[in-house]
């Protein structure tokens, strides 16, 4: 029987002990003597939340079918947990092994948005591993940050060794043989980062220097050794047949928040919607083959008792496959009592067929996606849905027995007017009349429609990354002009309105669109309490206003000052695959109110035709 890093009497003072102790299905179970690397995979989060993430499924997956390689996982502890081991000295413990932390050969973080920066601290200093990279010896772990906050890593480099730039399967396996031919020939922890720094998709902050104008912007970043690039490029993969996929995924012992099996369709996103980060970093779009999703759906399921699946992608309704894949799942499955989950569905007649076949509809509400009220606002953003494509869609789901919608729109976008803000209430009234033409003996019962409105954040490597953000001040009128139209609409009572913490927004806001200077902001947030600050029960923004006060950060910097055609972002000296040139295109389109076709009507040459593969290559002749 293996010992646990936690003793019974500390587990029982916990809530949900089985985050800690491992053992899960489907774990991997290694002799560590026996390998040559060890790797701990964190996602700086809760555990439900983590084991809930498919990029960390999937690498565990890969780096555990090398033989020298020992792959286990850690996620944040959860507070009550996180206090005791303060207390008691104990060092933050991999599950498989519940080995600690420090004494791995890489810690590799996952970063998926940046309220989880102050738990990514957390996890060091829990671990004892020394919170500067700078300040790390030879016998520290090296930290390696990967995932989409990495497309601007600046607020988080002075943490971390090193980062891995685009998708896992590209260029760990080099990596991993680096690092052990530079462990056999003895070389330094400052060497194997400069021996690394050279490979694709590596980024080193330590060998980089940065320098400043007086007002504050950034004047030059370039390498200080010889040898690596000054711009980095992404690692894609861009053949999705020749990448494995975890076909035995981790089960959890409690309930995870995507409790499924998940199946990637395709990597990529046709659309070009203008605030959409994921849109543009993902490019080009490219679908797995539907055969090797049937096999792989089949072995899953049998791997993992799950009785759902979910098929994942940034626009679902454009995989090319899907009727095929959805019939097979059905055909297979249905009668198995295994549900079908399709998140990312367009407002359409073959979307909505496709859900008609595989939810209860007594059970599910339909969730669409406007993201603004007014056609001219969808315009700006290149949404590319029409009001006549909304209330068809709508039409067509109540017509098939749908009575539940949610209605997902934004706030604070540019060049957004009151009457496109009245515009998202005044469209869900027109939906709700939409259902009440229907004649009552056929509706489904009462027609509910839930308003969710997030605050505007213009990320880095979108068209929108010059624009300011609203203040606090500015976010809350927004809600509350939608909140009184809301009240002002004939089918109030079939509408609810919820909205996003407007304090949150701007923090969000400062960490994605910061620079090396936030770093001593986010250590001094967490020296004051800040961690979990994804969750509302714990994110306190009077400690976060002191960080920036001890630290001399002025917020508005990062948030709501304009930015010039020419300035330098503190993310530029990467390339995510789409150009600069492109973007600003794409942002001088949206003040003309321009709408670009998706990349498989026509090409609208953002830079991604280089990989020569996925949707590029289809279209051209």
């Amino acid at each position: 029987m293996r010992k646990l890093a936690l003793s019974d009497d500390i587990l029982l003072k916990v809530d949900k002990p089985a985050r800690y102790i491992g053992n899960e299905v489907n774990s991997v179970k290694k002799n560590p003597a026996d390998v040559d690397i060890r790797f701990c995979m964190c996602f700086p989060d809760v555990y439900e939340i983590g084991m809930s993430h498919l990029g960390i499924q999937i690498l565990y997956d890969m780096f555990n079918k090398r033989p020298d390689v020992y792959c286990e996982r850690v996620y944040s502890p959860w507070p009550d947990l996180s206090v005791i081991m303060k207390e008691k000295k104990i060092p933050l413990f991999a599950l498989e092994t519940q080995d600690p932390i420090h004494d791995f050969d890489f810690l590799g973080i996952t970063i998926q948005y940046e309220m989880c920066y102050t738990n990514i601290i957390q996890v060091l200093d829990l671990s004892g591993i020394p919170l500067l990279a700078t300040e790390r010896t030879e016998e520290d772990p090296l930290v390696i940050g990967g995932g989409p906050c990495t497309y601007n890593p600046e607020p988080i480099a002075d943490f971390f060794d090193l980062f891995y730039i685009g998708e896992g399967e590209v260029v760990y396996d080099d990596l991993f043989d680096l690092y052990k031919e530079c462990k056999k020939n003895g070389l330094s922890r400052h060497e194997i980062l400069v021996k690394m720094a050279a490979l694709p998709g590596i980024y080193v902050p330590q060998l980089y220097d940065v320098t400043y104008n007086e007002d504050g912007t950034i004047a030059s970043f370039t390498p200080n050794v010889e040898g690596i690039p000054s711009r980095i490029e992404k690692a894609i993969v861009m053949d999705t047949s020749k990448i494995g996929y975890p076909a035995h995924p981790v089960v959890p012992f409690i309930k995870a928040t995507q409790d499924r099996v998940v199946l990637e369709i395709q990597r990529g996103c046709i659309r070009g919607c203008r605030f959409c980060q994921a849109g543009m970093l993902y490019r080009p779009t490219r679908p797995r083959d539907v055969n090797e999703l049937k096999a792989m759906a089949d072995e899953m399921l049998k791997s993992t008792g799950y009785d759902e699946i979910s098929l994942s992608s940034l626009s679902s309704s454009d995989y090319p496959d899907l009727k095929e894949l959805i019939e097979f799942l059905i055909e297979n499955y249905e009668k198995k009592g295994v549900n079908i989950s399709l998140p990312s569905l367009r407002i359409d007649a073959f979307s909505l067929d496709i859900m008609s076949k595989v939810q209860d509809i007594r059970k599910s509400s339909l969730t669409f996606a406007p993201e603004a009220g007014s056609q001219r606002m969808r315009n700006v953003i290149n949404k590319g849905l029409t009001e006549e494509n909304i209330l068809e869609g709508a039409g067509m789901a109540f017509e098939g027995g749908w009575q539940k919608v949610k209605l997902y729109f934004m706030l604070g976008l540019p060049t957004e007017t009151e009457e496109d803000i009245k515009g998202i209430p005044e469209l869900a009234e027109k939906i709700a009349r939409r259902y009440y033409e229907i004649p009552k003996d056929q509706r489904n019962g009462k027609c509910n429609i839930t308003i969710s409105t997030s605050f505007f954040v213009p990320k880095p490597f979108t068209p929108f990354q010059w624009v300011p953000m609203c203040t606090r001040e500015q976010f809350l009128e927004r809600a509350k002009l939608v909140n009184d139209t809301v009240k002002e609409q004939l089918n109030k009572k079939s509408m609810k309105y919820n909205w996003h913490h407007a304090d949150v927004t701007i923090l969000e806001g400062i960490l994605a669109r910061g620079d090396r200077k936030i770093a001593k902001a986010l250590l001094r947030a967490y020296e004051l309490g800040c961690v979990f600050d994804a969750w509302d029960e714990y994110f306190d923004v009077e400690k976060w206003n002191r960080a920036f006060r001890d630290t001399g950060i002025d917020e508005d910097f990062y948030t709501v000052r304009p930015r010039e055609k020419d300035e330098i972002f503190p993310w530029d000296f990467l390339d995510c695959g789409v150009s600069r040139e492109f973007l600003y295109r794409e942002y001088e389109r949206a003040q003309q109110e321009t709408v670009t076709p998706n990349c498989r009507m026509a090409c609208s040459g953002c830079g991604a035709l280089k990989y020569k593969g996925g949707v590029c290559v289809e279209n051209k002749n």
